[in-house]
């Protein structure tokens, strides 16, 4: 009979053996200034945060095991499921609060526009990987039609932040793929003249009775609080006036932990959701700030040396998505918060209570984990 002898390091060394070492630090160091933040912003909600950091580090660890050329293979049917319950959702979806996002699948209801931010990148990648060394212009052609499928289904619903992100998503891939920048620079004209003229005409763009060819009403009034949130103070500017406030209090370092008025006196709103950015400023001042993006720029560094030093192009395109996913993830919610962009309902990544998010954003880093284990193996 073999002498079997429990060794717990060599147990638990097996386990963390799929986790990257580094982006498991950095990403437990910013739930570790969730966490803080969520004690004086929510902490009735703690329980529910301590349940999902768990869920969503078991998906990581299993996204972290699975190979890339694993990946591979589920990328064609993981994008048409998507692509099916979001038309379900357009079909059959349940409406809340004016919009149509949720499918009751009877069990339980599922928001799939969720799926398509990492599905949608994963096509992408798989689409170019299938054509590698035959790009032509006609191949780009068909992965931005691809793309267009999710995005327009997802902006119908109407959900605007969500289409941003996978439109985003999607638009890495076609620039790591080598999407010529004949195609891009007219595209970035064309939106900074749009942005140019809404500026420049915005008192007139913004009156009363005046529509916006292929926008919603809640959308014009977004973008016509960002111009001016004083024009509705008690209404639609509420929100970005009061975060602004809380971000301008905090000085340097910050009121102190707990000690945040415009959180504690509620009139900070979505302070445990969108806006807990503003309650980290407020608290911790910019000094607070800079940490957590310090810690961001730490894990977008270290998600581009994963994705160039992947082996297959399927890889470096998916990698590279994935982490500017995060980028964006993080600027546009900054950017809301601080009143430069409009309000859209992206979550700070990492920080922002919701379990649905966090666990989508594991999976990012599971999948950029596993690229990076698997990088010796040339095959895969």
């Amino acid at each position: 009979m073999s002498d079997f002898r429990f060794d717990p390091r060599k147990w638990l060394l097996r386990i963390l053996s799929p986790l990257d070492g580094q982006l498991t630090l950095i990403v437990m160091a910013i739930l570790g200034f969730s966490t803080v933040v969520m004690v004086s912003a929510s902490p009735e909600r703690l329980d529910t945060l301590a349940l999902n950091v768990g869920v969503a580090f078991a998906v990581m660890w299993i996204a972290a095991s699975v190979p890339p050329q694993r990946m591979m293979t589920v990328a064609l049917p993981l994008y048409v499921l998507g692509v099916l319950l979001l038309i379900g959702v357009a079909l059959f979806g349940d409406v809340s609060k004016g919009a149509r996002r949720w499918l009751n699948i009877g069990v339980a209801r599922i928001q799939p526009s969720e799926l398509m931010k990492i599905s949608m990148p994963l096509m992408l990648a798989w689409y170019f990987q299938s054509r590698e060394g035959l790009i032509r212009a006609r191949d780009f052609l068909i992965a931005i039609a691809l793309l267009l499928v999710p995005v327009g289904l997802i902006a119908k619903q109407p959900d605007l932040g969500t289409a941003l992100l996978v439109a985003a998503s999607g638009f890495y891939v076609l620039f790591f793929a080598g999407l010529t920048w004949r195609l891009i620079l007219p595209v970035v004209v064309v939106g900074v003249v749009g942005i140019g003229a809404i500026v420049a005409m915005g008192d007139s763009l913004c009156m009363p009775g005046v529509e916006w060819p292929g926008m919603r009403e809640y959308q014009r009034h977004r973008v016509c609080t960002l111009l001016d949130p004083t024009s509705d103070p008690l209404g639609k500017g509420f929100h970005i006036i009061q975060s602004t406030i809380a971000i301008g209090s905090g000085g340097v370092v910050g009121k102190g932990w707990g000690k945040g008025t415009q959180t504690h006196l509620d009139f900070l709103p979505e302070r445990h959701t969108d806006f807990i950015f503003a309650v980290l400023t407020e608290e911790f001042g910019l000094a607070g700030a800079l940490l957590l993006v310090v810690l961001y720029i730490l894990l977008i560094f270290r998600g581009l040396f994963i994705a160039a030093g992947a082996p297959t192009l399927f890889s470096r395109l998916l990698a590279g998505a994935l982490t500017l996913i995060f980028f964006t993830y993080a600027f546009v919610n900054m950017g809301m918060v601080s009143g430069i962009l409009p309000v859209v309902g992206v979550p700070l990544p990492f920080v922002s209570y919701g379990g649905t998010a966090l666990v989508t954003l594991c999976l990012g880093v599971g999948m950029l984990m596993s690229i990076q284990r698997h990088r010796r193996r040339v095959g895969t």
